[in-house]
C-alpha cells in the first residue's frame, strides 16, 4: 500500500466516523483502526486531530468546487448563476450524505467559524458565492444587506432541506429542488 493510499484510507475513515459520531466520538485510535493502519501511522500524515479535521475539510472542498464551477459562467445573469450554484450544491450534498454530515459539523464548530470569517472577509482564494452576491449587489439585483445575511438567507435553507432529505423527512426530486432554490432566490433578490 502506498503512502497516498494510507493517507486516503485515513481521510475516508475519519469522514465516515466523524460524520456518524461527531468529532469527539471519533478518536484517533478508532480512526486508525477503521483505516486499517497503526495508531502511530496517522501521525506520519497528520500532526494532530485538528490538522486531520482541517485537511479533511479541504479535501471535500476540492471535490465540491470543480462540480460547482462545471457549467458556471460569469456571462449568465445573477439569477441564472444563483440557480446553477444552488441546484448543483443541493444535488451534490444529497448525493454525498457523509460529506454533508461532516461539513455541517465542521461549519458549526470553531474550525468552521474561522473558515467562514475568512470567506466573508475575502481571505480565501476565489469564492464564487461571495463574488455572486457582490456582483448582485453592484448590479442592484440582490438586496444590499450584509453578506453573512445573504449567505444565511440563500444557503441556510438549502442546508436544512438537504438535512431533511438525508433524514428521509422529504424526498427531493429535480422539480422540488428547483422550487426550493427559487424560493431561496426570492429571499435575496431585490
Amino acid at each position: 500500500m502506498s503512502k497516498t493510499d494510507k493517507r486516503d484510507d485515513i481521510l475516508r475513515a475519519a469522514l465516515e466516523l466523524i460524520a456518524e459520531n461527531g468529532f469527539h466520538g471519533a478518536p484517533m485510535a478508532l480512526i486508525a483502526e477503521h483505516a486499517g493502519v497503526g495508531a502511530g501511522t496517522i501521525y506520519r500524515y497528520f500532526e494532530n486531530k485538528d490538522v486531520l479535521i482541517t485537511e479533511l475539510f479541504r479535501e471535500i472542498e476540492t471535490r465540491i468546487i470543480p462540480v460547482l464551477l462545471d457549467g458556471y459562467s460569469l456571462q449568465k445573469s445573477i439569477n441564472e448563476r444563483f440557480f446553477h450554484l444552488g441546484t448543483v450544491m443541493l444535488r451534490y450534498l444529497i448525493e454525498n450524505p457523509l460529506e454533508f454530515k461532516y461539513l455541517e459539523q465542521f461549519i458549526n464548530s470553531p474550525f468552521g467559524v474561522v473558515h467562514r470569517r475568512d470567506k466573508l472577509m475575502g481571505k480565501n482564494e476565489r469564492d464564487v458565492f461571495r463574488e455572486l452576491f457582490e456582483d448582485g449587489i453592484s448590479q442592484q439585483v440582490v438586496k444590499n444587506i450584509p453578506l453573512v445575511i445573504l449567505f444565511d438567507l440563500a444557503f441556510g435553507p438549502l442546508l436544512a432541506v438537504t438535512r431533511d432529505h438525508i433524514l428521509d423527512f422529504i424526498q427531493l426530486d429535480e422539480d422540488l429542488m428547483g422550487l426550493t432554490v427559487n424560493a431561496c432566490w426570492d429571499s435575496v433578490k431585490r
